[in-house]
């Protein structure tokens, strides 16, 4: 779908339907639809397919729930953290949607997005848990919650010898690190209950949450584009030049 069309989508008949609309990108392309008790899930694992999976995905929700795309009323974003290219697509889509759509997204912590499901699962440790996920280079981005879902601590991103000591961990990051999850800790994310339930999460700001510096990074000096090329003359030329 071109921007063109969104913005055509976007402008009809979106007051009033009570869906709301949930992205997140920053483990999978994770998409989510909620009206009530009506919650609609839609997932893609591919780690290199977020800008061309993401918008796809929104559509199949959408025909899912039988509406348009401009139908949706809220717009709810994950914004980490996460790898640098595929969180930018999901919070990029989202700003896009909202802005269409005449509203403001609403951006949450991602991993807070995992601590809700956790506590909604109602298998949450009373004592606290640590949410967890993979941020490559053998890390974790992280996050310490009390028995309610409330963020205590981070996010952060470290080895996994750096989470708090003897707190239960949960997450897609525990699989990806090797660490024993605790039991009925989510696996995957959710975006379903991100839509479902974005009120109860705290509004982080719709900067994505990058923790460290991408890898790609701008040259600090200048390189010469082109190779000075040492110019050889005939031996023709040489020898009338010796004389």
């Amino acid at each position: 779908m071109t921007a063109s069309q969104a913005g055509s989508d976007l402008g009809t008949d979106r007051a009033g339907s009570g869906w709301t609309l949930a992205v997140d990108t920053s483990t999978a392309v994770c998409v989510g639809l909620a009206r009530g008790d009506q919650v609609i899930s839609l997932r893609d694992d591919n780690p290199r397919a977020h800008a061309e999976q993401l918008m796809p995905l929104v559509e199949q929700a959408c025909g899912q729930a039988g509406i348009a795309v401009g139908q949706i009323d809220q717009i709810a974003v994950g914004v980490g953290p996460g790898p640098y290219t595929g969180l930018r697509v999901g919070i990029v889509t989202g700003r896009v949607l909202a802005h269409l759509g005449g509203t403001q997204p609403h951006p949450v912590c991602s991993l807070d997005v995992l601590a809700l499901q956790w506590v909604e699962f109602g298998s949450a440790p009373a004592d606290g848990f640590v949410v967890a996920t993979d941020a490559r280079r053998h890390e974790l981005y992280w996050a310490r919650y009390d028995g309610q879902g409330a963020r205590l601590e981070g996010p952060e991103v470290g080895a996994p010898d750096t989470l708090p000591a003897g707190v239960p961990v949960g997450g897609p990051g525990c699989a990806a690190r090797g660490l024993e999850a605790a039991a009925g800790a989510p696996e995957v994310l959710d975006a379903g209950v991100l839509a479902a339930h974005w009120t109860k999460l705290p509004d982080v700001g719709i900067e994505p949450l990058y923790l460290r510096d991408p890898d790609a990074v701008v040259p600090t000096t200048r390189k010469a584009t082109l190779t000075p090329t040492r110019l050889r003359l005939p031996a023709a030329m040489k020898n009338r030049q010796a004389r």
